[in-house]
Formats: C-alpha cells, sequence, structure tokens
C-alpha cells in the first residue's frame, strides 16, 4: 500500500480482511503478522452469515439486470428529447452500476450514468440528464456551464440541492 509504513489489517463487514504493507516489507514478517492475528480474524468473521450475505449480492445483481435495460430506455430518450434543444454531439452512452455520482461526462463525449437514476424523479432524473449533456460543451462547472443547464431545467439549483440528499 502507498505510503503504508507499517503492516495494518482492515476486516470488512463481508468477510474480507485486507492486510497492507510497505512495499519493502519481507514476507516472513506479513505471514508472522497473519499467523499472530488468525484468533482475531477468526473471532471478527465467525458470525458473518455468510449465505445470507451472498443472496444480498445475487439480489442486488438481478435488481440492477433488470434495472439497466429501463435506464437506458429513459435515458437515451430523454437525452435525444434535450439535445434537440442543445444540438451537441456524444459518443458512447453507458449505464453502470456507479457508486458515488449519478452521471459522468468524459473527454471523448463519453456520458456515463447510475442505473438507480429510474429511482429518481422525473425533475431529477432531467437534471441529471441535462447536466452531464452540458458537460459536452462546458467540460467545468463555470458560470456559462450553469447558464446552459439553465436553459432546460431552470429550477436546478433546487434539484441539484435535492440530489445532495438522495443516496444512490
Amino acid at each position: 500500500m502507498k505510503g503504508c509504513k507499517s503492516v495494518r489489517l482492515a476486516v470488512y463487514a463481508d468477510g474480507r480482511f485486507v492486510i497492507s504493507a510497505p512495499k519493502w516489507y519481507p514476507m516472513y514478517v506479513i505471514n508472522r503478522f497473519i499467523e499472530e492475528k488468525s484468533q482475531w480474524i477468526f473471532d471478527k468473521v465467525k458470525d458473518i452469515d455468510f449465505d445470507s450475505l451472498h443472496q444480498k449480492r445475487e439480489n442486488e445483481e438481478s435488481s440492477y439486470r433488470k434495472s439497466i435495460g429501463l435506464a437506458r430506455a429513459v435515458v437515451n430518450s430523454r437525452l435525444e428529447f434535450f439535445n434537440r434543444h442543445y444540438g451537441f454531439s456524444y459518443n458512447r452512452v453507458a449505464i453502470k452500476n456507479q457508486k458515488t455520482c449519478w452521471g459522468s461526462c468524459s473527454q471523448k463525449g463519453n456520458l456515463n450514468f447510475n442505473y438507480n437514476i429510474i429511482n429518481l424523479s422525473e425533475q431529477q432524473r432531467d437534471y441529471v440528464i441535462v447536466h452531464e449533456l452540458c458537460h459536452l460543451k462546458e467540460l467545468n462547472h463555470s458560470h456559462n456551464f450553469w447558464k446552459l443547464v439553465a436553459k432546460t431545467i431552470p429550477d436546478y439549483k433546487k434539484l441539484k440541492n435535492e440530489l445532495k440528499k438522495v443516496n444512490h
């Protein structure tokens, strides 16, 4: 791990555990550390219901697969609608399982959207789509960018604040 000065151990709720150590640490020291912590690791993971975790992951994956098609249809439809006004050209549109954002726009003109966009209100969804569409012209959050957004989403400030409170 970059910048790591000693051996560290992290145990996560899903039972994964991660050992971090400086590059120069000898493997035998790391192995000894793991052996010394083995009982502690076991105590941390022994009560985890791995069957339940596995079922939860499968349910999430199934939900994602079902939602991705609907999200793609909604996003493409609204992109087409709003782009009649803007007339921007873009390359690929992708629907992803993003953890931290609703959408993004690359310098190459690729638009990416979180599949959970379908769980937003229609106004919030339109704001996210227009926001990314306007990044095709202004790849920043300058005054000009927000003027572009305001052309079709005049209440963008309210919607932007609402989205900060919504979990992905």
